[in-house]
């Protein structure tokens, strides 16, 4: 995604499964253009930078720890800690400014009625259709936090050093299954990394091919700290379109962080990466489940929250 940790993306929702009271014609009567305003914004957001497609992808996997736009309130000095500070997202999540002009343009049609946290949900779908992956039906009628936070943040966000158990172990205590790890994982098929997220991988690591890590030396220098903010693409052939390259790539022994090898290296998942790399309609249908049943995970609904006038605060 946008940087690295989108391994990250992965895990972000809290484990409860919530809500019947989603649904997708949620804004139907209430905000009817406002599925067709956003992903016109996103479409263009895309065109005019195609890296930003996976930006706002991550987004939504990083706010959902209830899915509930959380992850979008600024820090304010002295009386409000956010969680963009954390150490997965400091420094590396983006699209904040496409979020508050879809919220600004959605504003002017329907005021105050279309969540941040649906905002996120329906641009990370229109986000990954743009860059020519698969579509779902987002169910909508989540509603906005009033508070953050850091200490979630930073330790639920799966790090780029993680093995197959940690991972297995991490998306099971938010009720993913293996299989589903895997199918998210997929988000990598677009975005890039953050040199610092992936030097021991292509330095230290043997599960990595070696033409591979020496063709990504030269922009990751050894010492911690040189480069650390330069960036390579996830998935290296195809950086810019939502396919199952990422996939094939891990057979090749060339995932781009460790984490990502790690789904494909003599283990328990061998077998799924190799079903998705061989099959994308399998990967682009399972991954469309996948996202649904994460943007479900506790949102808040009903009377809980509030719909935000501006993402990066609450009213």
């Amino acid at each position: 995604m946008a940087s690295s940790v989108s391994v990250l993306l992965l895990l972000i929702c809290t484990a409860a499964v919530a809500s019947a009271q989603l649904s997708p014609t949620f804004y139907d009567t209430s905000c009817p253009n406002a599925l067709s305003t956003i992903k016109i914004a996103v479409t263009a957001a895309v065109i005019k930078e195609n890296r930003m497609g996976a930006s706002l992808l991550r987004l939504h996997f990083h706010d959902c720890f209830g899915c509930d736009a959380s992850v979008l309130l600024a820090d304010i000095p002295g009386s409000f800690t956010g969680e963009q500070g954390a150490l997965p997202n400091a420094g590396s999540l983006r699209g904040f400014d496409v979020i508050a002009n879809i919220k600004s343009q959605v504003e002017a049609i329907c005021k105050q009625t279309v969540s941040c946290a649906d905002i996120l949900a329906v641009a990370a779908r229109d986000s990954v259709v743009a860059l020519g992956g698969p579509s779902w039906t987002v169910p909508l009628g989540r509603r906005d936090s009033t508070t953050a936070s850091l200490s979630l943040a930073n330790s639920d966000l799966p790090p780029p050093f993680f093995n197959l158990s940690n991972l297995i172990s991490a998306f099971s205590n938010k009720g993913f299954t293996a299989t589903e790890m895997v199918t998210l994982s997929g988000a990598h098929t677009i975005g890039d990394a953050q040199c610092k997220n992936f030097r021991d991988h292509i330095y230290n690591d043997t599960d990595i091919n070696p033409a591979f890590a020496t063709s990504l030396q030269a922009n990751c220098p050894r010492p911690t700290g040189s480069g650390d903010t330069n960036l390579a693409p996830l998935d290296t052939s195809t950086p810019y379109t939502f396919d199952n390259a990422y996939y094939n790539n891990l057979l090749s022994q060339k995932g781009l962080l460790h984490s990502d090898q790690e789904l494909f290296n003599g283990g328990s998942t061998d077998n799924t990466v190799r079903n998705f790399a061989s099959s994308p309609a399998a990967f682009s249908s399972a991954f469309a489940a996948a996202m649904v049943k994460m943007g479900n995970l506790s949102p808040l609904t009903g009377s809980q929250g509030q719909i935000r006038l501006t993402c990066s605060k609450v009213n």
